[in-house]
């Protein structure tokens, strides 16, 4: 018998069913409020008939307290490895730096490219706004600004990588098309900023477009993310099911939930190739811990995704409808508690008996789900092999820390130039400052200069070694440098402002 399964009170869940055949799920309690609010919900799935067979791990705060900087153990990614589904309560990551999220660790580690959040309000018997949502955001949970590579490169400027690829993109855009399909919905909507980040968010538009070709029976339009966060937060209506990169979905999904009812009835999940994990969308409130209030709402809806995902969606109708049923009796937790809208204030566990007394019961005003009865199996997607394009090497840009003014920057780049290639240019935050640049411009002491072949030269690597050579001599604090190529003829580069 796990001593964590005992030590929770829950020795009769290691394998509820008592089944050989039950499916074996990866369980983390989590840090703060998720030991009570994990033992709400598996209690919950258990009383509904939930054939799983629960193996615990340790993961989170006490990990990294005692020198595990991810958080996470050779023993839990055993498990994880072995069951391929993940039941996981909130975790608390210390204060200070040195510590790595475990929920980025685990999401690209084993490949949860896909991060599903439905969105759904509940009038008239949780407060909202929206009454008529119902939206399910997916984002793409592996790269963006989110591969965290990050450095300092001068006194005053710090540099933060936003990593984009077309796998990534092609993954993740076609799951949005293959789960709009599957669950019969009719529209689905990206977000980017391409209108900026022309390179990096005009891939993921791009392959957007291409991949909404093969849907023809969905509707797919695209939305610049400022002007669509404000046309989601103002009318949530207009959208179905929403696919964006790593971070707007981030922040997006967590708004969208908010102005749905509220952050802790939502769930998440996280979808691989290979394994899945399924956990609320919030954080372990530590100032809640031990106190029997925290509403386990978010974490039993991710329980419900679970039982869906790994083939039980009876199991899952009948926990959804009750729980609907519960929230419509009136019966809430403090954080979703109204005066006039809710009849019983009740803390975690009794939230969970209440849950339990009505499983086989449906809502009367609000719309019963049937898990599995709408939707159909679609597999996860995989990225096709990108075609090699034919790389050209141009020009090169070699980013220089200097308090100098930029006229004289200039003048020890060109130095190191030659008859081969030239200083074409130098940019500041972006801003193109020379030549020709205007003396209102702010400038840092982070600049980049580029240089170019000249006319009628081939521009090549011996003359990169070429110019940094020179450039040490110069005395010129280089310190990045970034090749300049042009694929199948166009640049895969951006040229700068105010060229």
């Amino acid at each position: 018998m796990s001593t964590r399964l005992k030590s929770e009170g829950l020795t009769d869940l290691e394998n509820p069913s008592g089944k050989r055949g039950a499916v074996p799920v990866t369980v983390a309690f989590g840090d703060g409020i998720g030991p009570e609010i994990m033992k709400a919900s598996l209690k919950v799935l258990v009383q509904a008939g939930a054939d799983i067979a629960i193996e615990p791990i340790d993961i989170g705060e006490r990990l990294y307290l005692s020198g595990n900087t991810s958080g996470i153990g050779p023993e839990a990614w055993d498990s994880l490895r072995r069951t391929r589904v993940f039941y996981k309560a909130p975790i608390t990551t210390p204060q200070g730096g040195g510590y790595k999220s475990l929920n980025v660790t685990v999401r690209k580690t084993l490949g949860l490219f896909a991060n599903v959040r439905p969105c759904v309000a509940y009038p008239p018997f949780i407060a909202t706004k929206h009454p008529g949502m119902d939206v399910v955001i997916i984002r793409e949970n592996e790269e963006d600004l989110y591969a965290g590579i990050e450095h300092r490169q001068t006194d005053e400027v710090y540099q933060c990588l936003k990593l984009i690829s077309r796998p990534g993109c092609e993954k993740i855009v076609r799951y949005a098309f293959e789960y709009a399909r599957a669950h019969g919905r009719r529209k689905v909507t990206c977000f980017t900023k391409d209108n900026i980040m022309k390179l990096t968010d005009g891939l993921f538009h791009r392959v957007f477009d291409e991949i909404a070709a093969d849907y023809p029976d969905i509707e797919s339009e695209h939305w610049i993310v400022d002007i669509g966060a404000a046309k989601l937060a103002d009318t949530p209506q207009a959208f179905d099911v929403i696919v964006m990169p790593n971070l707007y979905g981030d922040v997006l999904s967590d708004v969208a939930a908010q102005i749905a009812g509220s952050v802790g009835l939502a769930p998440s999940a996280n979808i691989g190739q290979q394994c899945a994990m399924f956990e609320a969308i919030h954080g372990s409130a530590p100032r809640r811990a031990g106190q029997d209030v925290a509403n386990p709402s978010g974490l039993l809806l991710a329980g419900v995704m679970m039982l869906a995902h790994i083939g039980q969606p009876e199991v899952a109708r009948r926990v959804h409808n009750a729980w609907l049923k519960t929230i419509e009796d009136g019966i809430h937790t403090y954080d979703v508690f109204k005066e006039g809208l809710s009849k019983q204030k009740v803390g975690t566990a009794a939230f969970a008996e209440a849950v339990i007394e009505r499983l086989d019961q449906t809502p009367k005003t609000l719309r019963s789900v049937a898990h599995g009865a709408a939707s159909k199996p679609f597999a996860v997607p995989q990225a096709r092999p990108t075609k090699p394009a034919k790389k050209e090497l141009v020009g090169i840009d070699v980013f220089v820390h200097a308090t100098k003014p930029v006229e004289e920057l200039a003048r020890d780049m060109q130095a190191a130039a030659n008859e081969l290639f030239a200083l074409t240019m130098i940019t500041n935050r972006g801003v193109k400052v020379w030549p020709d640049g205007l003396p209102e411009t702010f400038c840092t002491d982070h600049w980049r200069c580029r240089y170019l072949a000249r006319p009628g030269k081939q521009f090549n690597k011996a003359m990169i070694v070429e110019l940094l050579k020179n450039l040490t001599y110069t005395g010129v604090d280089f310190i990045k440098t970034e090749h300049l190529y042009n694929f199948d003829g166009e640049p895969g580069f951006s040229l700068g402002q105010g060229q």
